[in-house]
């Protein structure tokens, strides 16, 4: 467990830290104005005005939902993997390929050898944390996801392009660690893409981001094919995993009994593929189930994934559904 280590960072979290995975849903000026930038008829300056403007209103909404640790909403991002390829050097663009549904966004292609700019988050997380007393995530994409969802046509092997991205993305972390974050999360949903590059080389990739970094690391992995990477994927050095866990059916809380859990966990316990908001009662008997396999000092509450996915009435909700539950159980664990 590394409540220890959250102390000794200076974060005195509750019992049952809630959370929320990274991404929140734009709103519809944002929207728009993307658009117009994108046309070349908005300028950067004004598009940026409407990016802080979306971004204080959803560290309000976290804070009266009393989210304990925040995210930024990402409203100054599209595509996770993009959003950093387009930044540093060695890559160029492909045309549109598509995501997933009826989401399509440019492939970055690796063509020489990538190396950033600067520190490319930084800025954006002092300015949050400036909002608002509560902790912040510094948040990158890992380097087996920047791997995996790129085009590579520059380093000789998977390896070598993982551990490439690996060195770029440890530099904004450290830049992240020294500008005061002490949560960072490092998003890798493509883990489980394919089994057998977890010991080759994925697990070292995740050491060269965080060896000697005085941080809590938090990894998010969703959409994963778990029961291939587990227990493995818990040698990722790594202090919590974000999880998605109520997608499907929470089936991984088998495994676990199997093989136990040793780190902390983000719990998801709203699935964000859905429109449906879940009542306060599903999301309790969710939490309680998690707490029959773990314990309580173990585990942190969110939703699956990022929930730029759904309209903002509908993250609201699912995080209000959390809030709700967390503060019944919290309640009972503390009295």
């Amino acid at each position: 467990m590394s409540r220890s280590k959250l102390k000794k960072l200076g974060l005195n979290l509750p019992i049952l830290p809630m959370t929320s995975v990274g991404s929140f849903p734009k709103p519809p000026y944002l929207l728009e104005a993307r658009k117009k930038f994108a046309a070349k008829q908005m300028k950067h300056a004004d598009l940026r005005e409407l990016e802080i403007r979306a971004t204080r209103e959803w560290i309000r909404k976290q804070e009266s939902l009393g989210i304990d640790v925040m995210v930024d909403g990402e409203m100054y991002r599209g595509d996770m993997v993009a959003y950093f390829a387009e930044n540093w050097e060695g890559f160029k663009t492909s045309g549109l390929v598509r995501s997933y549904g009826n989401r399509y966004y440019r492939k970055p292609i690796i063509v020489g050898e990538v190396k950033a700019k600067g520190p490319l988050t930084v800025d954006w997380w002092k300015f949050v944390q400036s909002l608002t007393e509560m902790p912040l995530k510094g948040m990158v994409t890992g380097p087996y996801t920047m791997m995996d969802w790129l085009f590579n046509e520059y380093y000789p092997t998977r390896r070598d392009a993982c551990l490439a991205m690996a060195k770029v993305i440890r530099g904004e972390v450290k830049s992240l660690v020294k500008a005061g974050a002490k949560i960072i999360q490092i998003d890798e949903p493509a883990i489980s893409a394919r089994p057998e590059e977890l010991p080759e080389f994925a697990i070292e990739a995740m050491k060269d981001v965080t060896k000697g970094i005085d941080a809590y690391f938090i990894t998010h992995i969703c959409y994963g094919a778990f029961e291939f990477i587990y227990p493995e994927m818990l040698k990722l050095s790594v202090d919590n995993f974000d999880l998605e866990m109520s997608n499907s059916g929470l089936d991984l809380l088998k495994l676990f009994k199997k093989h136990p859990f040793t780190k902390d966990i983000s719990f998801g316990v709203t699935d964000i593929h859905t429109h449906v908001i879940e009542s306060n009662e599903l999301v309790e008997q969710r939490i309680r189930s998690a707490l029959e396999v773990l314990k309580p000092e173990q585990v942190w509450v969110d939703p699956d994934c990022g929930l730029k996915t759904r309209t903002t009435e509908e993250a609201i909700g699912k995080l209000k559904a959390i809030s709700v539950a967390v503060k019944k159980i919290r309640r009972e664990l503390e009295a």
